[in-house]
């Protein structure tokens, strides 16, 4: 029974506005810490007013688990490292499809239970919500404990496929679905649920095993889509508005920010989640260096005296800086360049790391003004009328054949325009490619200088030589 329902309907309405404007300040930067924060509030107050909706609830249960699952959360939130971050984004993501899946497995439970004596079936519109909450939601889960393995190292990162991979998963998909139609329509057989949420787990795993490295900041951001979209169905099966517009709003940004992450790789979504993109090393378009193209190897000595009497530098971070843990070593080098006069600014490309936003939480944590962060469109004018560029770590958004080879793979995908600059500066720990398993024809442009070594050492070697140089006048 429902008490205090003025209450709780104005709580859900706090929660919801605390929600919303929370989503609208983790657009930028600047406002994200607070946006999280508003959130979080608004998760509390949609908590209290529930446990207060409900009434009595046996607290000796429920209180246990909201302790152990606050606790976890936080010595999580609080222990990971920056560099961590997509694998707990992950992680955390698929918990909350999780629930929603276990909910729509108590619930199916609960009301088979109570089915009317010659009856095997329950009502379309409370069986419907149920499967498609069970569905989404254990995919949501598998699905998401599968990336978390591929970006923690558990797993490779480049795609797991085999033989008629495509056929199989669609066949599976295929009896999913018969087997929903069955327990809505025919029969709501336990042993038959229990066949769909393993089947449905099964998918989800099948349903990222093939997606690699490079596409992860896409796959996290649909994997989140998805459950918010089951959370919505949740809240549609236990009559809760606020989960309803919660999942909606999650649902929807995740949508909105999966279709941004395809788009700023030029690429559609049915081709980041079925091309097995970064399978091979070697690809139609990409025939390597040509026996003219040369490496041009150097010295932090010799960097250090092109950053030093630059007057505008743009770096350009990209996983390799978050592997190495080199953002604070960065963020020196960029004060001891400014002391020296010099402009500093940092070009941040969409896909850049594992995650949406990886490199902007990386040097947020090192301090880095948000007003020198700046996003592709608006800093790849800046590229031409820039003394050096300096790319640590990043390889497939810094290509140039994106704009010159037809023939690439990553042909028309947007990338940051590095080789406009008047020298390039590249930190890298060999000539490996990158995800997309391609050459860089960055590399072997004539101006561009490569620092061979791990990015961190190679920025701590350059903020020694550079307080070593004279002064600039």
């Amino acid at each position: 029974m429902i008490h205090y329902p003025q209450l709780v309907a104005l709580g859900y309405l706090v929660t919801v506005v605390l929600f919303v404007f929370g989503i609208r300040l983790l657009g930028s930067p600047a406002t994200a810490r607070n946006g999280n924060r508003l959130a979080a509030v608004g998760m509390l107050v949609a908590l209290v007013v529930t446990f207060v909706g409900l009434g009595t609830l046996p607290w000796f249960a429920v209180l246990p688990a909201l302790v152990l699952g606050a606790v976890i959360g936080a010595v999580a939130a609080r222990a990971v490292r920056m560099t961590a971050m997509p694998q707990m984004v992950a992680l955390f993501n698929g918990m909350g499809g999780g629930a929603a899946a276990l909910i729509g497995a108590d619930e199916f439970v609960r009301r088979t239970a109570h089915l009317a004596a010659g009856t095997s079936t329950i009502s379309p519109s409370n069986s419907v919500p149920i499967m498609l909450g069970c569905l989404i939601g254990s995919i949501s889960f598998s699905g998401s404990l599968i990336a978390f393995c591929k970006l923690q190292g558990i797993l490779r990162g480049s795609p797991i496929t085999f033989p008629n991979q495509r056929v199989a998963n669609g066949a599976l998909l295929a009896v999913i679905v018969a087997l929903g139609v069955v327990l809505i329509a025919f029969d709501a057989s336990p042993w038959l649920f229990l066949l769909f949420e393993a089947l449905a787990l099964t998918f989800g795993v099948a349903f990222v095993l093939p997606i690699g490295g490079a596409d992860m900041p896409v796959i996290i951001s649909l994997l989140n889509s998805f459950t918010g979209l089951a959370a919505a169905i949740t809240g549609f099966v236990l009559a809760n508005e606020v989960l309803i517009v919660a999942g909606a709003l999650v649902g929807a940004s995740g949508t909105i920010l999966t279709r941004l992450m395809s788009r700023a790789m030029n690429r559609s979504l049915a081709n980041v989640l079925f091309s097995a993109f970064g399978s091979q090393v070697s690809r139609a378009g990409d025939v390597g260096p040509t026996a003219d193209q040369q490496i041009h190897s150097v010295t932090a000595e010799d960097v250090a005296l092109l950053l030093g009497y630059a007057r505008q530098v743009i770096f350009v971070p990209g996983y390799g800086m978050a592997v190495a843990k080199a953002q604070h070593d960065v963020r020196e080098l960029a004060t001891q360049l400014e002391k020296r006069g010099v402009t500093v600014k940092y070009a941040i490309h969409p896909v850049a790391g594992r995650m949406p936003g990886h490199m902007n939480v990386l040097l947020a944590e090192a301090d880095v003004p948000y007003t020198q962060l700046y996003e592709m469109d608006d800093i790849n004018p800046d590229f031409a009328r820039s003394d050096v560029a300096v790319v640590i770590g990043a390889n497939d958004v810094t290509n140039p054949a994106a704009r010159s080879n037809p023939a690439s793979p990553i042909y028309g995908m947007p990338i940051l325009n590095v080789d406009q600059a008047t020298n390039v500066v590249v930190l890298k720990r060999s000539m490996n490619p990158g995800f997309a398993g391609i050459e860089n024809d960055l590399y072997y442009n004539p101006k561009t200088l490569m620092l061979f070594g791990d990015a961190r050492d190679s920025v701590i070697h350059l903020v020694a030589a550079l307080k070593e140089l004279v002064p600039a006048t």
